[in-house]
């Protein structure tokens, strides 16, 4: 919308109009270029964004002008590949100097603890081919013909277990497009490939995996604990969102076309009797035991005192204090400097404090206060769970860093273009967090899956052990 007016139109208003209305074009366009100002400082330290919005590389203005030289520091422990054992090496060369550097001459003999040095070289790749001949062959009674069948475990099509999931792990764990996976594989691997042929291999993976995703998934609603968290995506031209379950041993991820509660009552069912670390989106409150995440409200915090109101400000300080000494109380428990009587101990002054300064800005009568912390005071026993249940972390940040992979695919890939893609990214993100988790070769996992699949066996569980 325009508010500029020309001499003329302004005279047409009359002298007590005219007046008035260039005092409000006035602070029209004060108050245009403060929230101009006030946007340009949201940062993911002040508020809800994402910390994927800030590029990566971006760093805050330095306080002091730095004083350590760039590089290693004096004292800093030196970091090197440390040599294997002569045995375990390929091949192996003796060098012997012929003469003397020095006189010339000749030289003979050995030395008891020659000087090692190893050189680490790839070997030329070439793909392994399996021919496999199947002979027709002509019954001398009924003249039937019949035709040998391929082994159990050989696939129908040209590829094997292991090149398919290391197809799948280009595209997925790291994040390559379906033509530069084709490009990978012919340029580096010698392997015939095109982009129709990685979205064939794409598809096998999704489908030998589907039964272990399908198990976790089912194990949602017994977990004691689960850190949620979501992210928008994008399914052909549609909204989507990538939602992450994290259990204590491993990670289950979905793609919706909705952010709504009903995701939740698909997902965990009306058996979840657990707590749930989360942000404060109103979807979750729904899962009845929450711990809203502390780095959230650390940032919601740090907004208040980036506000030009005075008020707010000093609330913001105020609220900040006793936040950093909970973490600080929180990183002396998790290293086990205190144990868990005193953490308790600890967080008793803390939590009386801030839930005071809650109800002080409940009560303060500033917009910009009254909203959050009426909704904080009111659902504070969501605050302190941490507190009372051992396996409860005051931030929700396993499932953010869970997130993170997924979002900068995401990123580099502007979604997915039918509910197969999406399909298969949550299937390989549910593979590779759980692998990480419970500390599997991913690779080996995805080649036993995509093998079982071929041989029409069960699929390997990633279900942990009881």
């Amino acid at each position: 919308m325009s508010f500029d007016f020309t001499a003329q139109q302004l005279a047409n208003f009359g002298p007590e109009a005219e007046a008035v209305i260039r005092a409000l074009l006035a602070e029209v366009k004060r108050l245009t270029e403060r929230l101009a100002e006030l946007e340009a400082r949201k940062t993911p330290r002040n508020s809800s964004l994402p910390p994927s919005t800030q590029h990566p590389h971006a760093r805050p203005t330095p306080k002091a002008r730095p004083t350590k030289k760039h590089g290693g520091q004096p004292g800093h422990k030196k970091h090197e590949r440390s040599l294997i054992p002569t045995p375990q090496c390929d091949d192996v060369r003796t060098l012997k100097p012929i003469e003397c550097r020095r006189c010339g001459t000749r030289l003979s003999g050995s030395d008891p603890q020659p000087r090692r040095h190893q050189v680490w070289e790839l070997p030329e790749i070439k793909p392994h081919v399996t021919e496999y001949q199947r002979h027709r062959l002509t019954c001398p009674r009924c003249h039937e013909t019949t035709c040998a069948p391929l082994p159990p475990g050989v696939p129908t099509g040209q590829s094997g277990p292991r090149l398919v999931a290391f197809a799948g792990l280009l595209m997925a764990y790291f994040r390559q497009s379906k033509r530069r996976t084709a490009q990978f594989m012919q340029t580096l691997l010698n392997q015939p490939c095109c982009p129709s042929m990685a979205v064939k291999m794409q598809t096998i993976v999704t489908d030998a995996v589907q039964p272990a995703c399908e198990q976790l998934t089912a194990r949602l609603p017994d977990q004691a604990r689960l850190s949620i968290d979501e992210s928008p995506t994008r399914e052909r031209k549609s909204k989507a969102w990538l939602w992450t379950f994290v259990a204590q041993a491993f990670t289950v991820f979905a793609v919706r076309t909705s952010r709504a509660a009903t995701i939740l009552d698909d997902l965990l069912t009306e058996r979840f009797r657990g707590i749930v670390n989360c942000d404060r989106a109103k979807m979750y409150w729904q899962c009845g035991r929450l711990q809203w995440c502390w780095a959230h409200l650390k940032r919601d915090f740090q907004a208040l005192i980036d506000h030009p109101d005075r008020g707010v400000k000093r609330l913001g300080h105020d609220l900040m204090r006793p936040t950093k000494r909970l973490f600080g109380a929180w990183a002396r428990y998790r290293d086990g400097t205190i144990d868990r009587p005193t953490f308790r101990q600890e967080m008793e002054p803390i939590r009386r404090e801030i839930e005071g300064l809650l109800l002080r800005g409940a009560l303060s009568g500033s917009r910009r206060l009254r909203g959050m912390c009426n909704e904080l005071y009111e659902h504070r026993q969501w605050l302190w769970a941490f507190v009372e249940y051992e396996e409860i972390e005051p931030t929700n940040n396993a499932s953010e860093r869970a997130l993170r992979h997924g979002v900068i695919w995401r990123k580099l890939s502007f979604g997915t273009q039918s509910a197969a893609g999406s399909r298969f990214v949550a299937n390989m993100l549910t593979v590779i967090e759980t692998c990480r988790q419970q500390d599997r070769p991913v690779f080996d996992y995805l080649t036993a899956a995509v093998a079982a699949h071929f041989a029409r066996t069960d699929c390997p569980s990633l279900v942990p052990d009881p």
